[in-house]
């Protein structure tokens, strides 16, 4: 049969409408499916399914149209139809209006959609709701567990109600039937609020679950409810009168009979893991609840880091097979150890690998445990690939854990890989909608990309969750730095009167009065800070010692600077020893040599730093040290250096290593002082040009 033959039989048998039939209906169906499944709480494997199922179907409905025809009689073969009995035209005008039916309910569905769902969905997001949830579509087995109240007599009991409303909140969260909403995202909520439904709308929840403690002594009352959030009708409520030893089977009934009133299917994996007594000894127990309360708190400060890795060193000292008070041990080693909330020394990266691996040897199937050596392989080694790994096996024990993809956001992004970053960081806001630190990880890969606008969006969601907090504030001021409008940055940053221990709020002021080149008020300031120095903040009050000598440089100072910096050059380097791979520290010592005047030490520090964390190996890092061979370049006297440097930064997304991480953009290089050798070069006042958008 020739091809135009073979064409014109296909058109013949109908196998062409077929087909077109088959694809705009499956389509519809699709979509269909998609907006409608969600609504009665259908599990998110089945819309997948379906897709999977129509596509397998394709093949065989247009085979069949090849192979069947239709006659008066029913279906028959082809060949066994005589030209007299085959009703082959009229099928395909039959055909030809059924197409046109579900074109035009393509078209009506794809209008609706447009102009009707599509509004109410943005209208919910504008609103605070989570993203790709509105009143219509939430799921009906998701809940939030709001703060249990304190109504102990003592008010340090607090961190017993949050330790006992978040271990409730855990063992919900392992069951993979439920959406459960992290904790960060409810704990900025009062614990018996009255405006139940918005509460409810903003985390995108079909249910509430509030309740009390009472502790006093070795006896603990607990009073647990659980309300539907669109009527504000009770479902279960219950009290448990416990001693502090049986404190374990409250929270797994509590867990139990929430899943049973919601219907969720448990498995027998799932029934162990909710029933499961973490350890024998209270006061283990006790000491990490405390540690717990710490890690649980906003900030991401040495004061919140020290005082978690205090209580959960004692809690494993008292009960050394005590594997969940071991994973968040080496959690709170690791996070610490890459945000340097902790100072990132061998022995604190040590500790983090021990304490993991031993939570991993006693309880091989613990999702934390499992989480906490990825963690590590990550935060500690820079392992990607098996971190990636650890993580993708903790999904499967942590379904509703939006650690898992806000930990995968972080590989990606440290990776390289921009858009699957984003991606992750949207799966993990969905899990944790008002996770204040969250969100600001995902304004800071906004920064990385200078994507700026998207970032002051962002921070807004911040301020909705903690007004007026001051580090957030200080990073709106710093997208005003990096777009060079200093007037909004100074308004910003005026009424903020930030503490030694919100570094990079200080480091953001202190910037700004650089970037004006009127540093005569901040002198004082840090000043009176360097004068007693926090010792937890290790080699940052070297950091802020350097900051200090170059506000004195641009004041005119520069007998009191050079004195300043000769401080600062002593203090880094007291710290070196303990922390050789630390870039940060080596590229501060870089500065601080480069403002002395040692030309040689400064450079190969700066090499050093390079070394240390190559640009191939972390695409967020990396360029940092980068900049500062940049600006050591430029202040010794090397333009060529200096300038093949910033035209690799300004091409590139990352994190800024100086005030506020923000990376170098036409507008700070044409305000920083550290770049004034180059103003005349006519390639540096190229790269000063802002480009168009």
């Amino acid at each position: 049969m020739s091809q135009h033959n073979f064409f014109v039989e296909l058109k013949r048998r109908n196998v062409i409408r077929m087909a077109g039939l088959y694809l705009v209906g499956a389509w519809l169906v699709v979509q269909v499916a998609g907006t409608v499944l969600p609504m009665f709480g259908a599990p998110e494997w089945l819309p997948r399914t379906i897709v999977v199922l129509l596509a397998i179907g394709f093949v065989p409905a247009v085979i069949s149209s090849w192979v069947f025809e239709l006659t008066p009689e029913g279906l028959k073969r082809e060949e066994d139809v005589s030209p007299e009995r085959s009703i082959t035209p009229q099928t395909g005008r039959r055909m030809d209006r059924m197409i046109i039916v579900a074109l035009v309910l393509a078209l009506g569905y794809f209008a609706f959609d447009k102009f009707v769902l599509t509004p109410r969905r943005e209208a919910a997001l504008v609103a605070g709701a989570a993203p790709n949830e509105s009143r219509s579509v939430i799921n009906a087995k998701s809940i939030a567990v709001l703060p249990f109240e304190n109504r102990s007599r003592d008010p340090d009991n607090a961190y017993f109600a949050d330790g006992i409303q978040d271990e409730i909140l855990t063992r919900l969260a392992k069951i993979a039937d439920l959406k459960v909403i992290s904790r960060t995202s409810t704990q900025h909520y009062k614990s018996a609020p009255e405006n139940l439904s918005e509460i409810a709308r903003q985390l995108g929840v079909a249910h509430i679950v509030e309740g009390s403690v009472q502790k006093s002594g070795d006896s603990v009352r607990v009073n647990v409810q659980l309300i539907k959030a669109a009527n504000d009708s009770h479902l279960w409520a219950d009290t448990f009168d416990r001693k502090l030893t049986d404190i374990f089977s409250v929270e797994s009934e509590v867990a139990k009979a929430i899943a049973d009133q919601l219907r969720a299917k448990l498995t027998g994996r799932e029934e162990q893991v909710i029933a499961a007594k973490p350890t024998d000894n209270p006061e283990a127990y006790d000491a990490y609840l405390r540690g717990l309360a710490y890690t649980l708190k906003t900030g991401n400060t040495p004061a919140n880091a020290l005082g978690g890795q205090k209580y959960l060193r004692e809690a494993v000292r008292l009960d050394p097979k005590f594997a969940l008070a071991w994973a968040l041990l080496s959690y709170v080693d690791a996070r610490g150890y890459i945000t340097q909330a902790l100072q990132p020394t061998v022995t604190l990266r040590e500790e983090a690998r021990q304490a993991a691996e031993t939570a991993l040897t006693l309880q091989p199937n613990l999702g934390e445990a499992v989480l906490a050596k990825g963690d590590y392989h990550y935060a500690c080694l820079k392992d990607y690939d098996t971190a990636v790994r650890y993580f993708e096996q903790a999904r499967q024990l942590l379904p509703n854990s939006s650690k898992i993809p806000e930990s995968l956001a972080y590989v990606a992004r440290r990776r390289g890989q921009w858009d699957r970053s984003e991606s992750y960081f949207n799966e993990a806001e969905r899990l944790d909608p008002r996770n204040a630190f969250l969100l600001t990880q995902h304004v800071a890969s906004y920064f990385n990309l200078r994507r700026f606008p998207e970032a002051l969006r962002k921070l807004d969601q911040v301020l909705d969750i903690t007004p007026d907090d001051v580090d957030t504030l200080a990073e709106k001021a710093a997208v005003a730095q990096a777009e060079g409008d200093l007037p909004r940055a100074s308004a910003l940053l005026a009424p903020l009167h930030p503490n030694a221990d919100d570094t990079q709020a200080l480091e953001t002021q202190v910037y700004q009065a650089i970037l004006e080149r009127r540093p005569g008020q901040i002198i004082p300031r840090l000043k009176q800070i360097l004068a007693a120095p926090d010792p937890a903040l290790g080699y940052v009050n070297g950091e802020l010692r350097f900051y200090l000598g170059w506000a004195q440089e641009v004041a005119g100072d520069h007998a009191a600077a050079r004195e300043t910096w000769r401080q600062a050059r002593s203090e880094l380097e007291s710290f070196l020893k303990e922390q050789p791979e630390n870039y940060f520290l080596i590229g501060d010592l870089a500065l601080t040599n480069m403002g002395l005047g040692d030309k040689a030490a400064a450079f190969k520090l700066a090499e050093r730093a390079m070394a240390a964390i190559p640009i191939e190996k972390d695409a967020l890092d990396g360029p940092a040290p980068i900049e500062i061979l940049a600006r050591v370049s430029a202040q010794v006297g090397d333009p060529d250096r200096a300038m093949a440097a910033l035209q690799k930064l300004l091409s590139i997304p990352y994190t800024g290593p100086l005030a506020g991480n923000i990376p170098l953009t036409p507008a700070l290089l044409r305000l920083d002082p550290m770049f004034d050798p180059l103003r005349n070069d006519p390639r540096f006042q190229k790269l000063c040009e802002e480009k168009p958008k």
